[in-house]
């Protein structure tokens, strides 16, 4: 395989990574550490992510129980919570939070798995993006003979669809994952 298609390569295995960080963060039944992932507390005066100034723990399977370093923050990570898109109702408990998670009912499951798509058609977008970058690239390439370019545009073609193939497996596997009750 030439280089072109294994730098290609490496940056769509990358945004398949950034995929399955973003499914991470959709809310299935189960209780996850990475729900929290994306929000941020105003730490004296500069946002800062959840886990860098609390422990996370999973008490049961629907239920995360926050427990910040210093307990002056408490106030500041159920504002935080409130204000994010999660939609659960944190409980403060004085010195820890507790989030409840409900269970889902089928719209919700379902607009959650519209969201696994579009994540999923995004990172698609991506690695249609770096393969249509380094197919210039390859075209611009002068040193290339007119075989080896044709060879190096094949490589990068099969890298893009087996990248693809792991989109959709990593998207069908968050939704099988949400519409198990």
């Amino acid at each position: 395989m030439d280089a072109y298609a294994l730098e290609a390569k490496e940056k769509m295995a990358k945004t398949v990574d950034v995929l399955r960080d973003s499914l991470s963060t959709l809310r299935t039944g189960r209780a996850s550490a990475a729900m929290l992932s994306g929000i941020m507390v105003d730490y004296y005066g500069s946002p800062t992510p959840v886990n860098q100034i609390a422990s996370i723990s999973i008490p049961e399977p629907r239920q995360l129980l926050i427990k910040p370093y210093d307990k002056n923050d408490v106030k500041n990570i159920v504002n935080a919570i409130h204000a994010s898109d999660l939609g659960i109702n944190p409980i403060n408990e004085g010195n820890q939070v507790r989030l409840l998670i409900p269970v889902l009912t089928e719209d919700r499951r379902r607009e959650i798995t519209k969201q696994a798509r579009k994540y999923g058609e995004e990172a698609k977008v991506a690695i249609r993006n770096i393969r249509r970058d380094y197919m210039d690239i390859i075209k611009i390439d002068e040193e290339l003979s007119e075989d080896f370019q044709k060879r190096a545009q094949d490589d990068v073609q099969k890298v893009t669809d087996e990248a693809i193939k792991n989109v959709d497996a990593v998207v069908s596997e968050k939704e099988k994952e949400l519409m198990a009750i």
